[in-house]
């Protein structure tokens, strides 16, 4: 979010807690979640979390970070999933921490860790979203454990999983890098040989 959007956002909100504070209404405090959103929604894997991503851009179609309305409800109609409009209200409010009439890419996120905890009503607007953008485990890895010394070891191992994760990346960078530079001299050989013919 631009910085002058996020500053109207924060003016916007203070004013509506300043008059609410005035009318004598019930102001109830919203934190907002900063941080490495790898850290915060641990149970996911980075690849989960990028696949998500991936999910989430696709109908961020405003390119700011949010899901409004009119995109969540194109979101569920590409799903085969289409809601009422006061469904995608509801599926919003759900999930909406920060009391912005939309979803941010962490709120999404929240969505399927409600989902992974059962927390969600079954077959409503969020369960059915969740249902239909399903990351395929088998492709992206397991990230559960079935009992108190899985998660024990699971525990220790995801710090370091997480830094095997961050070097895979690495090596996939670096292999892209090498495979350019390959080219790269490949083209220069091929020129250097057409001048020099020429």
């Amino acid at each position: 979010m631009p910085a002058d959007q996020e500053l109207s956002s924060i003016l916007n909100r203070r004013q509506a807690i300043n008059s609410a504070i005035e009318e004598g209404k019930q102001v109830t405090p919203v934190f907002k979640k900063t941080g490495n959103i790898y850290t915060e929604f641990h149970e996911f894997s980075r690849k989960q979390i990028k696949e998500y991503e991936k999910a989430f851009n696709k109908y961020d179609l405003g390119r700011d970070g949010y899901l409004d309305l009119d995109e969540l409800k194109r979101m569920m109609e590409k799903l085969g999933a289409p809601q009422t409009h006061l469904d995608l209200k509801n599926m919003i409010k759900e999930v909406d921490e920060d009391q912005d009439q939309k979803i941010s890419f962490r709120e999404f996120l929240l969505i399927f860790r409600k989902a992974n905890a059962g927390e969600l009503v079954e077959n409503d607007g969020l369960s059915q979203l969740a249902k239909r953008t399903e990351i395929n485990v088998e492709e992206v890895g397991v990230n559960g454990a079935k009992n108190f010394f899985e998660a024990k070891i699971e525990e220790m191992r995801r710090g370091s999983k997480f830094e095997d994760e961050i070097r895979q990346e690495q090596e996939e960078r670096r292999k892209e890098e090498e495979e350019k530079m390959r080219k790269m001299m490949a083209f220069r050989e091929k020129a250097a040989i057409f001048q020099a013919s020429h």
